[in-house]
């Protein structure tokens, strides 16, 4: 893919970046649910483009700072959990990409949407924990999940994150605070740990290699923005109560829902 400097262009990704990375600190999820939407809107950007941008963009550990916030803070991740998780990961990312190029745009698109509704489905359902965290409140213990239950949040959250493009971050908060009863602050701590790995580089190879390349000025860009959002959202989370962060979580994935069903349905 050949590109040239349009200064209007990387400003947008410049701030697309900042925007997705205080979205990923303050909730502790990938960067990509709000990359995808919104690089998906810029001209001359196609959904195939917008996902491999936003996988290629997630290689850089961008979210490490909003980590290390958490972590600061009392709301760490074993690395038991991080490992099985990724090693899943990376099997599903490139199963995920190689079945997103044998699908057009406006069916990816439709398929953003869905995953997305699943996500809220599974936030409503999940009961919210009755303390907040806060100073003088025990942190609870990270819960120790199986290995193979860790294994299939990782298949399911790298499968999402190569066919989507969105880094799977989104599963991996919701998969663990629904099925395996994580705090809602260590599960965005783990989500944030996972992405500051590269586990979606075959992912990107593969969309790299099938779009002849990728937009690298523009991507340069996004990721400076990134690493300036996360820092400045986590900073944010971690003052704010579970409860907040639950509903400020749904509403993304709502939103995020519309702005692709909107793309969607004006592209048909």
């Amino acid at each position: 893919m050949t590109e040239s400097f349009d200064l209007v262009r990387v400003l947008g990704g410049l701030a697309i970046g900042v925007f997705s990375g205080a979205v990923a600190g303050l909730l502790g999820v990938s960067p990509g649910g709000a990359l995808v939407p919104a690089l998906a809107l810029m001209p001359g950007l196609g959904q195939h483009d917008a996902q491999g941008i936003s996988l290629a963009a997630q290689l850089v550990p961008t979210s490490l700072a909003g980590f290390l916030r958490y972590r600061v803070s009392g709301h760490g991740a074993s690395w038991r959990t991080v490992v099985w998780i990724s090693l899943g990961f990376l099997g599903g990312a490139y199963l995920g990409a190689r079945g997103a190029h044998g699908v057009g745009d406006a069916a990816l698109r439709w398929m953003f949407v869905g995953y997305l509704l699943v996500l809220a489905a599974l936030v409503v359902l999940k009961s919210p924990s009755p303390h907040p965290a806060g100073v003088g409140i025990a942190l609870p213990d990270e819960p120790r999940g199986s290995m193979p239950a860790l294994l299939a949040v990782g298949v399911v959250a790298g499968a999402s994150s190569g066919l989507l493009g969105i880094g799977g971050g989104l599963a991996i908060t919701a998969l663990l605070t629904v099925a395996l009863h994580y705090s809602q602050h260590r599960a965005q701590a783990v989500s944030l740990a996972i992405n500051a790995l590269p586990l979606a580089l075959p992912a990107v190879f593969v969309y790299a290699s099938l779009a002849n390349g990728l937009p690298w000025v523009l991507l340069g860009f996004v990721v400076v923005g990134l690493w300036i959002g996360t820092a400045l959202g986590a900073r944010l989370a971690t003052g704010l109560e579970e409860r907040a962060l639950r509903k400020y979580f749904l509403v993304l994935v709502v939103c995020m829902a519309l702005l692709m069903a909107y793309r969607a349905a004006g592209a048909a």
